[in-house]
């Protein structure tokens, strides 16, 4: 099993929303071709991931969800009323993609980007890296436990 942390505007697509569906839910929107690459080339079934709220205040880890299906074609690249609409985008070119998550744990609290860069093994957390922009990234078994020492 991979490790990852997943990131999505509360006002956008929050850990509400993905709770509220009762269900797995489609993770659309990605168009940054690292990314793509994840979940394309390493992104399995049954693979955990933190959801953070980036941009909000403050922006953090408020939960766990499990990828419940593999990479399949985003479909909102073709969809003109889309915000993730992608002009170049056609039927027999599709290269973003999308996967579905379902949700495993809401935290009580949020765990900040301040308490993850005071927190012994997430030193080296990617999303704690300056610069870093991706908005899925691969996350340590060892940052993986770390946080979840912090989070429970």
């Amino acid at each position: 099993m991979a490790y990852w942390l997943m990131k999505s505007e509360p006002d956008v697509y929050s850990i509400d929303d993905l709770a509220a569906k009762g269900k797995p839910d489609i993770w659309e929107g990605c168009r940054n071709y690292t990314v793509r690459n994840f979940m394309r080339d390493q992104m399995k079934v049954g693979d955990l991931a933190f959801f953070h709220h980036s941009n909000a205040k403050p922006s953090g880890i408020v939960g766990i969800m499990r990828i419940a299906g593999p990479a399949y074609p985003d479909p909102t690249q073709l969809d003109p009323s889309s915000s993730y609409y992608d002009p170049k985008a056609s039927p027999d070119k599709m290269p973003w993609l999308a996967v579905d998550v379902e949700l495993v744990e809401k935290f009580e609290r949020v765990i900040s980007l301040d308490l993850l860069r005071e927190t012994p093994g997430c030193e080296t957390m990617m999303v704690l890296q300056r610069g870093q922009r991706l908005s899925v990234m691969p996350v340590t078994p060892s940052e993986w436990d770390s946080v979840l020492r912090i989070a429970r």
